[in-house]
């Protein structure tokens, strides 16, 4: 069936600030510099300014911007990252990159996130960073994660790709760890026309070789001080994306409303609905709930045209380019039983609280059979 309501509105949102995204574009193609100018600078800093951290680096994607830390960070071909299994496999896809090896532990089963009682199961000489997750907007236990770490001498890189606009206790997700890693990809709470992703850091060391590690290595045009990448975030991403940053807390408010509807609503059926802790605030990138038949439930919907996905499906541990890491079945049980349980509801800012009762009903009409 056709979609009748989506997982997110692309459209309509870019229809809501047409005027200033049309103007923001048409200056960048009128000024003739296209990458690594005013736009990119002026939006390092300010985006920076957001996430309470002194160092913003732009780069071409989130998964880039999750590599090139952990590479600042000081991360080198042999080491181990240790971080997730249910998440995204860019995550683990950027550990490698970096050359290092992915180390799975579990996740805490409300709040998805990385589980730190399992960080001291899997330590090891070759460890060098923890890589945690702020899933779904949800962010980690920070404290115990930054307190494993200190006591083993490891970087914490944190994967915000989720969770722009969350906060851990009062201080915004990217700012708490050595950097932190957001991806600008469209459908992101602040989302771009195409990729893009930025490294944010307090730490003037990371930030410097994250400059020379963007271009090619270079302090000075033509002259590699390191050997680097081809990751630069361009002019009309950066123009774009300053066009929607003071738009995001405004969002984020409206996805926290939204959350607390279904919640109200949804709250008296079988299903497991997200738990935000008492410590942070959760930027709601994704609502998901836990369904006991999952995949039925996903199929209803869908017949339905409601556009609920499934973030996901097979943790990379038992996808089958990652099956040689040695996680096999059985060896993470809260992360295996999520991703056959998990379901994201259609969540975004200019979701309609019509589209959202229809969703519940349509669950309601599934539940009575």
């Amino acid at each position: 069936m056709t979609v009748m309501i989506p997982p997110v509105d692309l459209a309509g949102q870019y229809s809501a600030l047409a005027a200033e995204i049309d103007a923001a574009v048409h200056r960048v193609l009128a000024s003739g510099w296209y990458i690594l100018g005013e736009e990119t600078r002026t939006f390092e800093a300010e985006f920076a300014a957001y996430v309470g951290a002194l160092h913003g680096i732009g780069v071409a994607s989130g998964t880039d911007a999750l590599a090139l830390a952990l590479q600042a960070v000081g991360v080198e071909p042999g080491d181990e990252v240790i971080t997730v299994s249910h998440t995204a496999v860019a995550t683990v896809v950027a550990v490698e990159q970096a050359g290092a090896r992915p180390v799975f532990v579990d996740i805490d089963p409300v709040t998805f996130t990385l589980d730190p009682a399992s960080l001291e199961s899997v330590i090891s000489p070759r460890a060098r960073a923890i890589m945690p997750v702020h899933l779904y907007g949800h962010p980690a236990n920070m404290d115990a994660i930054l307190a494993f770490a200190h006591r083993h001498g490891l970087a914490v890189v944190e994967d915000c790709a989720q969770a722009h606009g969350a906060l851990y206790r009062g201080r915004p997700v990217g700012s708490i760890g050595d950097a932190g890693a957001f991806s600008f990809y469209p459908t992101k709470n602040l989302g771009a026309v195409g990729d893009g992703g930025m490294v944010v850091t307090n730490r003037a060391d990371v930030a410097e070789r994250m400059v020379l590690l963007r271009q090619y290595g270079w302090a000075k045009r033509y002259v590699s001080q390191v050997r680097g990448h081809n990751s630069r975030l361009d002019e009309l991403q950066a123009a774009i994306l300053r066009v929607k940053l003071p738009y995001l807390e405004a969002w984020n408010a409206r996805r926290r409303h939204l959350a607390a509807r279904y919640t109200a609503r949804l709250k008296d059926t079988d299903l497991v609905l997200p738990q935000a802790a008492s410590d942070g605030r959760h930027s709601y990138h994704l609502y998901v709930v836990r369904a006991q038949r999952r995949d039925a439930l996903l199929t209803r919907l869908c017949e339905e045209g409601i556009g609920a996905q499934v973030h996901y499906p097979v943790p990379v541990h038992l996808q089958p380019a990652y099956t040689g890491l040695g996680f096999g079945p059985g060896s993470l049980p809260h992360t295996e039983r999520a991703a056959a349980e998990v379901v994201s509801l259609p969540l975004y800012p200019e979701m309609s609280e019509d589209a959202l009762d229809a969703t519940c009903e349509a669950i309601r009409r599934w539940i009575r059979g």
